[in-house]
């Protein structure tokens, strides 16, 4: 079967599951797994976990199911994730701080090469082995760096000016911790927006429901 091209957002989103799930079943020594018992770990249907893997070719066998440690491949060769993307990192507070340490000890997808602030008094510190630049510096280390992909971290009323700073710079790709959207004013990048306070409105509604049942 071909693979497809025009691959939905909600199957994107579920990758990164499967690909959890298929790294926990692989150190435990699980050779094989069903599309059934893909499906309860992840609270869907076979069905939906078949037409999933479908869009990117066939990986299991009737009878057998899928092997796990080659799905697992499978997956992070779609994903892209033995990719090392270099990435800079604006805003050094407690969320851009926590973001910054988590690139870190991923290992995997983006390379943080950077990281930038504003507050003078942040400059100079180090974190996770990266040393805090001045956002004076941005466009001098944009021309001395390939950076791919830049994660912005500032308050809503610096992001729009950062944003341009980074365009301008050749970077095409966000992930974008702001409530600023950057792709209505440039509709030739790739973001990946991360709105926790609409998670937190997201779990009270849930609670909510759950409540007056």
């Amino acid at each position: 079967m071909a693979k497809r091209d025009n691959i939905s957002s909600s199957v994107v989103r579920r990758l990164p599951r499967y690909y959890r799930f298929l790294r926990e079943l692989d150190n435990q020594g699980v050779s094989h797994v069903s599309s059934n018992e893909l499906a309860k770990r992840m609270s869907s249907t076979a069905s939906q976990v078949r037409q999933d893997f479908n869009c990117f070719g066939e990986f299991g066998q009737q009878g057998i199911g899928y092997s796990v440690t080659q799905l697992r491949e499978e997956i992070e060769n779609i994903l892209g994730i033995k990719c090392l993307y270099k990435a800079i990192l604006v805003g050094a507070g407690n969320i851009g701080t926590a973001v910054a340490n988590q690139i870190i000890a991923e290992r995997r997808c983006f390379e943080l090469v950077g990281i930038f602030d504003s507050d003078r008094a942040k400059v100079g510190s180090v974190i996770s082995g990266v040393d805090v630049l001045h956002t004076d510096d941005l466009e001098k280390f944009l021309e001395e760096n390939e950076i791919v992909t830049a994660v912005i971290c500032v308050p809503k009323r610096a992001v729009e000016e950062i944003a341009d700073r980074l365009y301008a710079g050749g970077v095409r790709s966000f992930w974008n911790f702001s409530h600023y959207d950057i792709s209505m004013k440039y509709d030739d990048v790739i973001v990946e927006n991360v709105h926790l306070s609409d998670s937190l409105m997201q779990l009270c509604f849930r609670i909510n429901r759950k409540t007056a049942l």
